[in-house]
């Protein structure tokens, strides 16, 4: 997803634009990683040094359930990034649990899963792999 689809995809929700929400996004997509909200936090005091942790999380909060931001758990605090793409290829992710760096996985393990009652309806799932990237194993 780009700065500007998600920017539009803000518009299409009513929320107004904001040099704050924007600088958030463009924090994000700078980013191959996950970053958590006290990353952001620190990055965007540089623009805006009055800003509030609690407007900055809210914000964040909304770009996840708008799917503006795709979100997980490292260390036990929820973390963020830029949503791959605005057209909801779906993939998934492997992270690195040192530097937060992410790479897609081509396949899906739900397509192997033959253990799902036909009476049940998938809606959502998620399916993530964690370990060490190289540029880490070699620190």
């Amino acid at each position: 997803m780009t700065v500007e689809e998600a920017l539009q995809i803000l518009k299409a929700h009513g929320y107004k634009y904001t040099g704050k929400r924007e600088e958030i996004i463009r924090i994000c997509a700078a980013e191959k990683r996950y970053l958590s909200a006290k990353d952001i936090m620190e990055r965007i005091k540089e623009n805006y040094p009055n800003l509030s942790f609690d407007t900055v999380y809210r914000n964040i909060s909304t770009f996840v359930d708008l799917g503006i931001l795709e979100e997980t758990e490292l260390d036990g605090e929820g973390k963020y990034r830029l949503a791959c793409s605005a057209e909801g290829h779906h993939h998934h992710h492997v992270i690195c649990i040192e530097c937060g760096k992410t790479s897609a996985l081509s396949g899906c393990p739900m397509n192997i899963m033959a253990a799902i009652p036909e009476e049940f309806q998938v809606t959502g799932h998620k399916f993530e792999v964690y370990g060490t990237c190289k540029e880490c194993q070699n620190q």
